[in-house]
């Protein structure tokens, strides 16, 4: 069985977490990067430490109502509904109660009722990657996180928000959706990312950004990191030569000078 992997944008949306445990924490570190409100509906003797730490710190996110889930009225106006209960029954009744409404609910634990799953993440700035096993084996997605975030550099997520930046004023400077300006957008973009190094991209700044839609969009071409390294340099900088290595010389120079000095005058 597979699932249909997408980027949920919840922003100004509001999620109901049921419960106030361990993975009711765990829903609410999930949701809170998506910008949506979440209302969360747990007893406060049934609080997690990390749970109601969570609840403090994000208040201005977060409404949290101190009693048990009552009934189908908790569903008022809500976006997405999380149970994080030890109650199966119960959890099974919310899920019901949600596809009655229309809601999209996960209930912990219980595969079956659940319209999506929580997999593994590996964040990095801009950069999300997914991992489940449709309820299979969390841990298993686990391990496979761990080997995906090995083979990782550190460097993507940089390096994608810097190509965000190029494409937003890419964007500005030629607009229109689809089109031929669109198809040939996304071709100079995609020209681009294969020719420059993932580090190279990272290293993108304003003035080459500028000098590339300049220099590229504007000549249907795409110059290479060194074309543009070699004229977007600041001032006092040098190919090739570092600028600090002149000083340093100079330094160590200095140094085994005084320490010949020092010698011969011993001997």
């Amino acid at each position: 069985m597979g699932s249909l992997l997408i980027a949920w944008q919840l922003k100004s949306k509001n999620v109901l977490i049921v419960g106030g445990g361990e993975i009711a924490a765990q829903r609410i570190d999930s949701i809170l990067v998506t910008d949506a409100h979440i209302i969360v509906l747990a007893p406060h003797g049934g609080l997690n430490p990390r749970t109601e730490r969570l609840i403090l710190d994000h208040s201005d996110r977060i409404t949290y109502h101190d009693r048990f889930f009552v009934g189908v009225e908790e569903l008022q106006g809500m976006d997405m509904v999380l149970t994080a209960l030890d109650d199966v029954e119960l959890s099974r009744e919310i899920c019901n109660m949600c596809r009655k409404s229309r809601i999209p609910v996960n209930a912990a634990d219980i595969p079956d009722s659940c319209d999506f799953y929580f997999g593994s993440q590996i964040r990095d700035g801009p950069l999300q990657v997914m991992i489940s096993t449709n309820g299979n084996g969390p841990k298993m997605a686990n391990l496979v996180k761990k080997r995906l975030q090995n083979a990782l550099t550190g460097i993507e997520g940089p390096a994608i928000t810097k190509v965000g930046e190029l494409r937003a004023q890419l964007k500005a400077r030629a607009p229109g959706v689809g089109g031929e300006v669109g198809k040939r957008r996304m071709k100079w973009m995609t020209s681009l990312c294969n020719i420059w190094g993932m580090e190279e991209l990272a290293l993108l700044d304003n003035n080459m950004i500028q000098q590339l839609l300049d220099d590229g969009w504007e000549k249907d071409r795409v110059p290479t990191f060194v074309e543009l390294k070699g004229t977007c340099l600041k001032p006092g900088f040098s190919r090739g030569i570092s600028p600090t290595i002149g000083p340093v010389l100079g330094f160590a120079t200095g140094i085994l000078l005084t320490l010949s000095a020092w010698w011969i005058r011993r001997r």
